[in-house]
């Protein structure tokens, strides 16, 4: 597993809201960058196995919703939820999740997440190429800090969920204050 200290260059693929389309479905595609993303902001981002999967569901999505005024107080500009999901996937979970402050970007390709060396084969659930759970501390492109599930391996048996929670970041948050 490399690890690097800039997040990649990639384009992610997006759907946002459009009212000028109108219909049931009044949205477009919008091509969003990681330049975009990050530039210039302190961002908190975590990366989990799957839109609708248990753990991601009840736990880990859920507490940085909580937490997210916290986040902000401590310099956090944005936190985002990376997956590999498609932009459809992303946006019912986050419907049916009732998510209204982290941004849920879907990392359809998986572009990203291969790039970050988190990318890893979950075949034994059915689930395909999937990402590893893992958070982190992107301060202008640069990784400030990352914590890695223990484990990292194709086809785990088990889904570590350790040390990327929202309580985790939160402690680092308030310690490098």
């Amino acid at each position: 597993m490399a690890v690097i200290e800039k997040v990649p260059n990639v384009v992610f693929k997006t759907r946002v809201r459009d009212e000028s389309i109108g219909g049931p479905n009044p949205f477009r595609w919008q091509e969003r960058t990681t330049q975009e993303l990050f530039a210039g902001k302190r961002v908190v981002v975590f990366s989990l196995p799957g839109a609708f999967t248990p753990t991601c569901s009840t736990s880990h999505l859920p507490r940085y919703e909580e937490l997210f005024k916290d986040f902000k107080a401590l310099g956090v500009d944005q936190v985002i939820c990376i997956s590999v999901n498609d932009a459809f996937v992303m946006y019912q979970w986050g419907k049916q999740q009732g998510a209204e402050n982290v941004f849920l970007l879907p990392d359809g390709n998986g572009e990203f997440t291969r790039k970050m060396g988190m990318l890893v084969d979950k075949s034994n659930l059915g689930f395909g190429l999937r990402s590893w759970r893992y958070s982190m501390v992107v301060n202008d492109g640069k990784i400030e800090k990352i914590f890695i599930e223990p484990g990292f391996d194709d086809n785990c048996p088990t889904d570590p969920f350790e040390v990327s929670d929202a309580d985790t970041m939160l402690a680092y948050l308030k310690g490098a204050a």
